[in-house]
């Protein structure tokens, strides 16, 4: 077994996996450009650094549960105009989530609530963020088997050890007591370290009319809006203003 053989082993004890993949690649480069043995050291640390970032980030990106990709670049401040530019650009620091700030955006169908909170997420997981996105009908589903299925225990504790819970379409749907109970429950457990991101075409004080506990209401309110900023966004409908069409203009 030659020096290179050795070395390649070594590596892969101790686990550096994209190093031992590109060590001809790096010696080949090393031979050509002749670096120091520091800036060598460098190149081949940095190279397993880097590999390993972006391993996390897809990890971290596939947890995250996206029904599609959105980017903050492609919201349109013009289609929104109760947004100003300033707010916008204080969403994209992501300071809030070190804070456990939550983040209600209300409004109607199409004006880009879950464009706007998608594109945080994909932002905050390229700062190094875990995300975890859903639906209120696919969370109440997942509190309800968490018990009997473990994929549902599983994704209930990622939102519980996540430091962003999205949950699209808010009283999108009514509950049953036994399904409001559940989800004040999830609240209650991750409202101090997780930053809830909600979306909903619902005000809060409508938020009773579908959970019809108004205790239960009262206390799902009083620990999301503790620390919350709420947005409303207006104006028409994004997809019905841009549809597009079969037929042919002249």
């Amino acid at each position: 077994m030659n020096k290179q053989q050795q070395t390649e082993n070594i590596m892969n004890t101790l686990r550096l996996t994209s190093v031992s993949k590109n060590l001809i690649e790096l010696l080949t480069t090393a031979k050509s450009e002749q670096p120091s043995y520091i800036d060598f050291l460098f190149d081949v640390m940095n190279n397993e650094l880097d590999s390993r970032l972006n391993r996390a980030r897809e990890r971290r990106l596939t947890a995250a549960s996206f029904p599609y990709e959105k980017q903050l670049k492609d919201f349109s401040l013009k289609e929104q105009k109760s947004l100003t530019r300033k707010q916008f650009n204080q969403l994209k620091s992501l300071d809030w989530i070190d804070q456990s700030y939550n983040l209600v955006l209300l409004g109607p169908s199409g004006t880009g609530k879950t464009h706007l909170v998608i594109g945080l997420g994909f932002k905050a997981i390229d700062e190094g963020y875990k995300v975890i996105f859903a639906t209120m009908g696919e969370i109440i589903r997942l509190l309800k088997t968490q018990h009997i299925s473990k994929k549902s225990a599983k994704k209930i504790k990622s939102m519980t050890d996540s430091h962003m819970v999205i949950i699209d379409d808010l009283m999108f749907m009514a509950l049953d007591k036994e399904e409001a109970n559940l989800f004040f429950h999830l609240i209650n457990e991750i409202y101090e370290t997780t930053s809830i991101v909600l979306t909903s075409n619902k005000a809060p004080q409508d938020w009773s009319q579908l959970i019809g506990d108004e205790v239960v209401t009262a206390a799902i309110l009083d620990r999301i809006v503790h620390k919350s900023e709420i947005i409303q966004l207006s104006g028409d409908s994004y997809r019905v203003k841009h549809r597009e069409t079969i037929f042919k203009s002249k």
